[in-house]
């Protein structure tokens, strides 16, 4: 039922997105911003959205004025109070995007974040991942995604960094934008979004800087977007669903790169629009991450000096108890092949498992049939839970190693948490290298 009352309104919906600056945004019209609620409710209502976990959600939200002041209030104090209670622990990018959240605009008085001291913390942070870089085989801390937010951040809150670093680090052809040797489109779009707000800050004269350099970061996006594009998918997906939202940021910042027949942008949000309505979006980083595009913003719209804007009646934003964001289960069971794959060794088990149930589930069946060959420890994250070890082998991002997930053979984009397992699937955790 649910289907069938939302598909009809993507039909409208295709008819009714508006195209501004010569098509380079385009945006849902206001009328049809109803159809947005699912990714607003999953944002507000779910259990992961808490603690650092909230930052996407404030910033996704705040940049699509669509909080009202009180619901705002509470996620600033649950990202100001994780950040000031987590400072050590966070990663460069997690407090990037902090940093991002807080100061995507100017809140209500009374509210005061000390972000120069948030932005010295960030900058020491991001030194440690170029040490980490130049002495682990341009292998940095956490991953280039991570970098390129912190370039972001510096960039728009006034941060040291070197644009020469920036530069040579952001160059499109390191190893860091691959995965098992596909172009990552989310990491090529968030370095995108960091070239050009350094591109900016020399042309307004805010950096000093031999404008030679602008051609070399000219040659960069151009290099960075035709990679992105040439994942486009013929439904319009850029990459995959997951990645799309911050690949159309990039395209929208960066026209000049790109000829507009390479890229249609309302066949994009068409899909897009179609996956909200079948419930693609279940985690909280996941609708944060599509939000800004479908309302024509882009991380580069954020200023701490520009007065937020309040919550639109276009938008159903009631807040209730945490939803789960898993499909209910059966009381039907089903049967899968679950395997553990260390270099050549392979383990494997039959698992019966409630239908409608997700990997993590299985994984949790198989480890009480057997936990010598199935132990392993998950972490909770933005985006759900994910598999930090398994039979006590840790992923090491100097090693670029992980715990790849597989489903007959192929690799899974989506999480341990929400991926849904199916009669006879043989589900793979692979320890690989990218």
């Amino acid at each position: 039922m649910r289907q069938s009352y939302q598909l009809p309104l993507v039909g409208l919906l295709l008819f009714s997105l508006i195209p501004r600056q010569q098509c380079e945004i385009c945006e849902v019209s206001k009328e049809y911003y109803t159809a947005l609620n699912p990714l607003i409710s999953t944002m507000i209502n779910s259990k992961y959205t808490k603690g650092i976990h909230a930052a996407n959600v404030l910033l996704s939200l705040r940049l699509g004025g669509i909080l009202n002041p009180n619901q705002e209030q509470q996620l600033i104090q649950q990202v100001d109070t994780a950040v000031e209670n987590k400072k050590p622990s966070l990663t460069s990018g997690q407090l990037a995007l902090a940093i991002l959240a807080l100061g995507a605009c100017k809140g209500p008085d009374g509210i005061s974040i000390n972000y120069s001291e948030l932005v010295k913390i960030l900058g020491n942070k991001y030194k440690a991942e170029i040490k980490n870089m130049e002495d682990h085989d341009g292998n940095p801390l956490t991953n280039y995604y991570q970098l390129s937010l912190d370039i972001l951040a510096l960039c728009l809150f006034s941060g040291n960094y070197s644009i020469t670093e920036v530069i040579k680090i952001l160059d499109p052809e390191s190893k860091n934008y691959y995965f098992h040797e596909q172009f990552s489109v989310d990491t090529g779009a968030m370095a995108v979004l960091a070239l050009t707000c350094v591109k900016r800050s020399i042309t307004s004269g805010q950096n000093k800087i031999d404008t030679k350099y602008l051609e070399t970061i000219d040659n960069h996006m151009e290099s960075l977007i035709a990679k992105i594009l040439s994942q486009k998918k013929e439904n319009g997906l850029l990459g995959n669903i997951y990645s799309t939202g911050e690949a159309m940021q990039a395209l929208f910042v960066s026209s000049d790169y790109y000829n507009k027949n390479q890229w249609d942008c309302q066949k994009t949000q068409a899909i897009v629009l179609t996956e909200i309505s079948q419930g693609a979006f279940r985690m909280p980083t996941a609708a944060a991450q599509i939000l800004p595009a479908l309302m024509g913003k882009t991380y580069l719209d954020i200023n701490k000096d520009s007065s937020c804007v309040y919550g639109s009646d276009n938008f159903n934003i009631s807040t209730q108890e945490p939803i789960s964001v898993t499909p209910a289960v059966s009381h039907s069971q089903i049967e899968v092949n679950y395997s553990v794959v260390v270099n050549n060794q392979i383990d494997n088990i039959m698992v019966s498992v409630a239908d409608g149930s997700v990997f993590l589930d299985v994984m949790e069946k198989a480890q009480k049939e057997n936990a010598t060959l199935f132990s392993f420890t998950v972490e909770e994250s933005s985006w759900g839970p994910y598999i930090t070890t398994v039979r006590g082998i840790k992923a090491n991002n100097n090693d670029r190693t992980y715990w790849e997930l597989l489903s007959n053979g192929k690799h899974l984009s989506q999480g341990v948490g929400s991926y849904v397992v199916h009669a006879g699937d043989d589900l793979e955790v692979r320890w690989s290298t990218y």
